[in-house]
């Protein structure tokens, strides 16, 4: 590789490093990993958004890369591009004759309380409701700015949480690094890599590797929403791993679907029902991959917690990420990358850097995105481990310790910008998506032989059964 070709790759190695260190990589298999140069521009950021999102692609591309070397071989080059990988973490999607919804409901956002920030997620239902039940306001924005105003943002966070919504008021860095949940995550790793037992060899433990189509015949269950799930398991099925989505029957993510559905096949089970758990136990029974979203006590509560996955399905890899982190009070807090951004200090960081009277966010839904990735880099080693030793996994990540990596990787820079996207940036082929045709950006990531592509168009949530593909 040429060298004017890195120029950029320092500004990425570090992050890449750090995060192939924490997954336990072995560190030869960098050296077949680049970041290409971009002239371009980086996301506008008091952080390092651009170099995490390249770097949590390529350490999912080098997972990759190890997992192909290890059957062939040859470890096979991995090249990111870093202002695809921004833009990826932006939106991918080009649609063609209709527009994708807006994600944001009107009255989601950041609202000034009596004392201080704070951010009050209303994009669901059951959210929205319970924000206007305790505001005692309609579903209108001044109104609910007015009721807003009349609050401490402590007192309001505190309230909307213990009735089951989702809030987060505005907190500096070092206000988090005081908080008993942020001192407990200091002392989280940025992945939880767990041994669970040695698997008898009868067991499923492997798949008839191709090295062009990776992890064509690993199964993957995919309980998770939004955004960090379906991000790691939308890169796995780019590798042509079989993935099944799961949601409830009245679950909908119209301003998400089309671009997180891509490669996959999209089922509902409601899990009220004895019949549906029955069901998703028989899923679980021939996958090799369970990706969940769940806060820490909620698989519990369906008779499906960390110690009968075990024993029920010692084969399984058990992935699963959460808001908080999963030590502290809050570990089983519901919470949002814009929340774990407000609580952990990078929205008043941004604010005070940029001399604005309101938090600054991320220009993108950052943590979401890199926890998406990090979570597809800690599953492919796995599955490598299991088809060696018979070593299942459970791997645990959380957006919050995303946040952590992610403020203690030294400043971006808040005056760049990304250059808007050209017609060289998106891909030919035309996606015929459940909504309407639509193109696809050129993919951030390539591995050398192995091209990353989806044998799936984008569809609807529930669109397809509950169960696996033949075998």
């Amino acid at each position: 590789m040429a060298a004017g070709s890195l120029r950029r790759m320092s500004c990425s190695t570090d992050l890449l490093q750090a995060l192939w260190s924490a997954l336990g990589g072995p560190p030869g298999i960098l050296t077949h990993v680049g970041v290409t140069a971009s002239e371009r521009g980086s996301l506008p950021s008091l952080f390092r958004v651009s170099d995490l999102a390249a770097s949590s692609i390529a350490a999912a591309g080098a997972a990759v890369a190890e997992l192909i070397g290890l059957e062939t071989g040859k470890v096979p080059d991995v090249r990111v591009d870093r202002r695809l990988a921004s833009m990826w973490f932006l939106s991918s999607l080009r649609p063609s004759g209709w527009q994708v919804p807006p994600v944001w409901h009107a009255v989601a956002g950041d609202y000034l309380a009596a004392d201080r920030w704070i951010r009050i997620h209303a994009n669901y239902p059951h959210h929205r409701r319970i924000a206007l039940e305790v505001l005692q306001t309609p579903a209108e924005r001044k109104s609910l700015a007015e009721s807003v105003g009349r609050w401490k943002a402590e007192d309001l966070e505190t309230s909307l949480v213990a009735h089951g919504g989702c809030a987060a008021m505005l907190r500096s860095r070092s206000e988090w690094g005081q908080h008993p949940q942020g001192i407990a995550l200091a002392n989280e790793p940025l992945i939880f890599l767990e041994d669970v037992d040695q698997i008898s060899h009868a067991t499923r433990v492997a798949w008839p590797m191709q090295p062009n189509r990776p992890l064509a015949g690993v199964r993957v269950l995919d309980l998770t929403r939004v955004l960090a799930g379906p991000v790691s398991t939308r890169f796995l099925a780019g590798f042509g791993a079989e993935v099944l989505r799961i949601d409830p029957p009245d679950w909908e993510e119209p301003g998400i679907a089309p671009e997180m559905t891509i490669g996959k096949r999209c089922a509902r089970l409601d899990l009220r029902q004895e019949a549906h758990q029955q069901q998703l136990i028989r899923l679980l029974e021939s996958a090799d991959v369970f990706v969940h979203g769940y806060r820490a006590d909620a698989l519990d509560r369906l008779g499906l917690g960390p110690s009968v996955l075990r024993e029920r399905f010692p084969s399984l890899l058990d992935v699963s990420l959460n808001a908080y982190g999963w030590s502290g009070p809050w570990r089983n807090r519901r919470g949002f990358d814009s929340l774990v951004q407000m609580s952990s200090g990078i929205a008043e960081a941004g604010m005070r850097a940029s001399g604005r009277e309101a938090p600054l966010s991320l220009p993108v839904q950052a943590l979401d995105h890199a926890t998406g990735y990090i979570m597809a880099a800690a599953t492919v080693p796995a599955l490598v481990e299991r088809r060696a030793s018979g070593i299942a996994h459970q791997i645990r990540t959380s957006l919050a310790r995303t946040a952590e990596f992610l403020a203690q990787a030294g400043p971006g820079d808040l005056d760049t910008s990304l250059d808007k996207v050209t017609d060289t940036d998106v891909s030919d082929k035309i996606e015929p998506t459940a909504w309407g045709p639509a193109r696809r950006l050129v993919p951030p990531l390539c591995v050398a032989d192995a091209p990353i592509h989806w044998d799936y168009a984008a569809g609807q949530l529930g669109s397809a059964t509950a169960a696996w593909h033949a075998s």
